[in-house]
């Protein structure tokens, strides 16, 4: 094995990665409730060819970090989707000879060794006067088959046809799924919505959870936990019966979150995702498992951990690969001073859109398993989910102004970072209609502008920061809002929303992955990217938000 400087992965780490892998997958084959995976990491679990998976950064080292620190390919993301033309001992050894022959240049090096993914584009159809109707048309072109994955590819082989976001994006992303089915179902893309859920279902069956997306450097972590919502969601149009087949994939999803305990410990535990409190209080977090730059990241990340000292160098890195796992990279809600990524503390954060997910999860697996008559386990996952209502009340509702909020763990205290997030706990029903009535109160005073609703109020630059808007967060407001019978603000949130979505589509003929609300007449921008076209979880929303304003 090759190793990276100052960011390796030694062989007794990836041997007890591999070795604690295969203990959870023989411990996760029955599908007795919570069984036996007492503390075990869940990141470690794989399928049988775990093992096998390509991953660039541990095959080809100092070529690997050289690519990425000098970002040669242009995009990070490029080099680790690309495909080796020759043996790794072959491209190293030339590696090797030319660099040393003088007059070496890395791309052409690059090009000649490496079969490059396509180039980050969406095929377009003719741009039709009428939003909607491109909307409807234009999931053919966001659809990908399933195709035997060369051996030495990133891309992890999925058994059904799924959705990709666009741009860039050329994988089926956790998170971004449930947002595109939203709008499929509302298509009449039944097939096509079933195919990402068993998708779903095979991930968590090969890893004991859903990877942030099918490629073998996402594996080191996953993303919102939205199967539930996506298992509802079908359920709402097909009924329960539909949807029964998912409970072991639920359950082995729950096992993950909860670091593998089928009981929460008497005594405080820092764990992984599960933190538990002297007092034996507990709630979940986002977890950063490895402690090295990302490969799909490694240039840039390695140079924000110049930044650090040394010691500091290693955390760091579990912290911004936690923030990656939110969804939310990056954003002022991790960020200690809350203006600069450098004081990325992510897992000191109890972020309350994981725990409401949490929340909804016990939830479908209380409606599940009553409706297949386990009542032990219903009993179970009621007593959970009440659990978890009272510590969502307990640790997230600021009293004082009256708003959910993340909390810091370790300094006893909310964060005091605004954010959309505090609508997810109405997305699940875990408020009450007066703590709702509240936070709806709070969102159209100090969220809602011309556009929809903005992420944050705290302006730093990054994407998921003021001044843009998501399409993810005005559904998931909506939903919510909707929820509690606030129809009006609901109905204005869609109505903005979908003004702007038509205004650009106008313009430019593209659908966008995130827009500015609070100057309707800008780009949003910021970030790790430039923003990107296509889009997956945009065109699912609007759909959806056409259905919902025209059932009024």
């Amino acid at each position: 094995m090759i190793f990276l400087p100052k960011y390796n992965i030694n062989k007794v780490t990836w041997r007890w990665i591999v070795m604690a892998r295969n203990r959870i997958r023989n411990l996760a084959k029955g599908t007795v409730l919570l069984a036996g995976l007492m503390g075990i990491n869940g990141y470690a679990a794989a399928s049988e060819k775990g093992e096998d998976l390509y991953q660039a950064e541990l095959v080809f080292g100092d070529l690997f970090k050289q690519v990425q620190i000098e970002k040669v390919m242009g995009d990070y993301k490029t080099f680790v989707d690309a495909i080796p033309l020759y043996s790794s001992e072959k491209i190293l050894a030339d590696y090797q000879a030319e660099k040393a022959a003088g007059n070496f240049n890395l791309k052409q090096f690059v090009l000649n060794n490496f079969k490059l993914p396509n180039a980050p584009t969406i095929q377009t159809v003719e741009k039709l006067p009428n939003m909607q109707q491109h909307l409807r048309q234009h999931w053919p072109k966001l659809v990908r088959h399933p195709q035997k994955t060369e051996t030495n590819s990133s891309l992890i082989q999925l058994p059904n046809p799924y959705i990709v976001p666009g741009g860039r994006f050329r994988e089926m992303f956790y998170w971004d799924s449930y947002f595109s089915i939203v709008g499929l179902i509302e298509s009449d893309q039944q097939g096509l919505t079933k195919g990402i859920l068993d998708n779903f279902a095979y991930l968590i069956d090969q890893f004991g959870y859903v990877p942030n997306g099918n490629r073998s450097y996402f594996l080191s972590r996953s993303q919102p936990p939205f199967f539930a919502a996506t298992v509802l969601s079908y359920a709402d149009k097909f009924g329960l019966d539909a949807v029964v087949q998912y409970i072991p994939q639920l359950e082995k999803e729950y096992l993950f979150w909860m670091d593998g305990y089928s009981e929460i410990p008497k005594q405080a535990v820092e764990g992984k995702h599960l933190i538990v409190l002297e007092n034996g209080d507990y709630f979940n977090r986002y977890y950063g498992a490895l402690e090295t730059p990302r490969a799909e990241a490694y240039g840039k990340e390695y140079k924000w951990a110049l930044q650090r000292t040394e010691a500091e160098r290693p955390q760091y890195h579990r912290d911004l690969r936690a923030a990656c796992e939110s969804g939310w990279d990056f954003s002022s809600r991790w960020f200690a001073d809350g203006k600069s990524k450098k004081t990325t503390h992510t897992m000191d954060v109890i972020p309350v859109d994981l725990n409401s997910l949490l929340y909804q999860l016990e939830s479908v697996l209380v409606q599940l398993t009553q409706h297949t008559k386990q009542q032990n386990k219903a009993h179970f996952y009621t007593q959970r989910l009440n659990k978890r209502k009272q510590l969502i009340d307990k640790y997230h509702f600021d009293g004082q102004k009256g708003i959910y909020q993340d909390y810091n763990y370790k300094l006893k205290q909310f964060t005091g970072r605004e954010s959309l997030a505090m609508m997810y706990p109405l997305f699940v029903g875990a408020a009450d209609k007066k703590t709702a009535a509240s936070v709806a109160k709070y969102i159209d005073q100090h969220f809602l502008h011309a556009g929809g609703l903005v992420t944050t109020l705290t302006q730093t630059g990054e994407q998921w920061d003021y001044p843009n808007g998501w399409a993810p967060l005005q559904y998931l407001s909506v939903k919510g809002l909707l929820r509690y019978q606030q129809n009006e603000l609901a109905t204005t949130v869609m109505q903005r929303w979908l003004a702007l979505n038509e205004k650009v589509y106008q313009q430019d003929g593209k659908m966008m992955e995130k827009y500015n609300v609070v100057d309707i007449n800008l780009a949003a921008g910021g970030g790790e990217y430039p923003n990107q076209d296509g889009f997956g979880w945009t065109n699912g929303v609007a759909i959806a938000f056409d259905e919902m304003l025209q059932a009024k």
